[in-house]
């Protein structure tokens, strides 16, 4: 039971035996969760809702494969890391990042970050890393996020990706080094 008086094994045993309260409550408990992991993960064309909608459907359709060998939670974060994954790839087309893709916000601060060592605000430095880490593969996306957004433990990105922990290291090397090129070739194209 958590601190607000929810007891998310009781609300999983009735959700299973078809008590649509509970799959209700239980849905209600995981939607902060599914909407964090969805907006860190989102791919570019597909809404915040109707990736919310779809995890909330296998989490409902495959509450009989719960095992409760790890928290609910981990399960759910597997569950919608995978449907972010595979909405990434539907997608198809994922064009080259440009210089002339950029705002004029971002442009500024990159010319900010290759000229000086000023302080730049978080805000359009994030927006700036959205823009890198869309030239990534889902996988390397995946691993930058939560690694160093999330601040995960390589340990903990094993387990919710299910990856070996050598894979999520040289997974995480490489995709440093594409997010390295792409900044490089965004910089030259830009000639600062």
């Amino acid at each position: 039971m958590d601190k607000t008086g929810f007891n998310m094994e009781a609300c999983l045993v009735r959700a299973r035996q078809g008590d649509n309260a509970a799959v209700r409550e239980l849905l209600h408990e995981l939607y902060p969760l599914m909407l964090k992991l969805v907006r860190a993960h989102l791919p570019r064309r597909t809404s915040e809702e109707d990736l919310c909608q779809m995890i909330a459907i296998k989490l409902v359709s495959k509450l009989d494969q719960y095992r409760g060998q790890v928290p609910v939670e981990h399960w759910v974060s597997r569950i919608a890391i995978n449907t972010c994954l595979n909405a990434v790839k539907a997608e198809q087309s994922r064009p080259e990042l440009r210089w002339a893709d950029l705002s004029v916000e971002q442009l500024q601060l990159l010319e900010t970050l290759a000229t000086t060592s000023d302080d730049v605000r978080p805000a359009e430095a994030r927006e700036l890393v959205d823009r890198l880490l869309q030239e990534l593969s889902p996988q390397d996306r995946l691993v930058i996020s939560l690694l160093h957004l999330e601040g995960r433990t390589i340990a903990e990105i094993r387990q919710v990706t299910g990856w070996s922990l050598p894979l999520v290291k040289v997974r995480a090397f490489r995709a440093r080094r594409k997010l390295q090129a792409a900044f490089h070739r965004l910089t030259r194209e830009g000639k600062l």
